[in-house]
């Protein structure tokens, strides 16, 4: 019989013990619209990984929006930023002075529609992002990134790169251009979950190379 864990789950129960009231995947958790996320996803948390729509995505006022991928592994004390975190500066002051309503909003609120958003915070596929790591509004990370622990990116991750450091700053590309190349044409974390499970050992230990061959006897890639 072979059992894998069903994303439209929270929690399942064929978790290693000392992590089944740690994990939870988030697409079915998270119920605001301003947070997308793929199937497999999860976040660990040793406090409650069920607050992270809230804890962990910070400042959803505006239009913005939080996309994450599948088979990311977010860590605890993980935070996304989004684009109202930003205070406009475009005179003397950063001083948000619209947020406290009455006469200052009054004054000042034909001026908002010109704040600049840096746009939606996209997190790619297959995604570590290590313990207390911070992502900046805006920032896209590509697939197959690794967020070192504590790393606060402000810019842009390659995929297949690892970064850490503040700011982020990139540590090494985990594989050769030519690789990298392949395996975001193989793009396994898009495959049906039944091949995926067929091929979990190649996909988790075998090279580019295999997980290619994998793809080709799966009739996924020519």
């Amino acid at each position: 019989m072979t059992t894998v864990p069903d994303p439209a789950r929270i929690r399942w129960p064929a978790m290693i013990d000392d992590q089944a009231g740690n994990m939870v995947f988030l697409k079915p958790l998270v119920t605001s619209a301003k947070i997308e996320v793929g199937e497999f996803t999860y976040y660990n948390d040793t406090d409650d990984p069920t607050l992270f729509g809230t804890r962990n995505v910070l400042y959803t006022a505006g239009p913005e929006k939080l996309i994450i991928g599948r088979f990311c592994a977010v860590a605890m004390g993980a935070k996304f930023l989004l684009s109202s975190a930003n205070h406009p500066m475009m005179g003397s002051t950063a001083f948000p002075f619209f947020i406290f309503g009455g006469t200052w909003f009054e004054k000042t609120a034909e001026i908002l529609p010109r704040i600049r958003s840096r746009g939606n915070t996209v997190i790619g596929n297959d995604v570590w992002i290590g313990r207390d790591a911070v992502v900046m509004p805006g920032v896209t990370i590509g697939d197959g990134a690794i967020i070192a622990v504590g790393a606060m990116v402000v810019a842009d991750v390659a995929p297949y790169t690892t970064v850490g450091g503040n700011p982020a700053r990139p540590l090494k590309k985990r594989y050769s251009d030519e690789d990298i190349d392949r395996l975001l044409r193989i793009a396994w974390w898009n495959w049906p979950v039944d091949v995926i499970t067929e091929h979990v050992r190649t996909i988790w230990t075998g090279t580019p190379a295999e997980l290619e061959q994998a793809a080709k006897s799966a009739g996924l890639m020519t």
